[in-house]
């Protein structure tokens, strides 16, 4: 068996190939994407597609795992930094997922990118931990359950992106777009819609009404 260490053509290529994949999948789904259209936009043959990844399902969830690399190492680099703060995560994580926004909002669509929810959801916990500590009043809803639906709110926007802009009127791929939803997102997660004796009332009214 040859140890030879890959040809960093090849690693280029192949990176490339991912890359234009991650925008034929965000833009057209996997169904109506080709392997054709793929090549063109990487600049490469079909044939070195096949080559790398064998088949367009292969593609497909080799950008799933690169994407999936891409959030461990943004939040592997939040947690090492003791100065990141909570409204800081949101910024970044929004810089850092902007070029994939597209292929992750179609890949949930899809149905394609469990492992991915997963990972976020894991990850949530994970802050929702640290947060609680602080937090005035008890939980009466399990933390893992709090990450789910707290996941899908944060990923909602993604799925509804182009209605979101259009409702905004400014295209949210643009910088002016980009500030303007990151500021809109930290007013509103720094100020709750409820008061803390709004919720207590309206749980008391859900366990009568059970």
């Amino acid at each position: 068996m040859s140890t030879s260490r890959p040809d960093p053509e090849d690693l280029t290529a192949r990176a490339r190939i991912r890359d234009a994949a991650m925008y034929h999948f965000g833009e057209h789904g996997f169904e109506r994407a080709t392997i054709r259209g793929i090549a063109t936009t990487a600049g490469v043959s079909s044939g070195l597609v096949r080559h790398h990844f064998g088949s367009k399902q292969a593609l497909r969830e080799a950008c799933d795992d690169y994407l999936l690399k891409v959030i461990r190492q943004f939040n592997d680099q939040a947690w090492a930094d003791p100065t990141f703060s909570d409204t800081r995560y949101v910024y970044a994580a929004r810089a850092t997922m902007a070029k994939y926004q597209r292929y992750l909002a179609r890949a949930l669509i899809e149905g394609s990118a469990t492992e991915l929810f997963d990972e976020m959801v894991r990850m949530s916990e994970q802050w929702l931990a640290v947060l609680d500590k602080d937090r005035p009043d008890p939980s009466d809803v399990d933390r893992r359950a709090r990450a789910t639906v707290g996941t899908a709110m944060a990923l909602s926007v993604g799925l509804l992106y182009d209605h979101v802009g259009r409702s905004l009127g400014v295209d949210l791929s643009s910088p002016e777009g980009d500030r303007l939803l990151s500021r809109i997102l930290l007013d509103l997660y720094s100020h709750p819609l409820m008061s803390l004796e709004d919720a207590a009332r309206a749980r008391a009214a859900l366990d009568r009404a059970q």
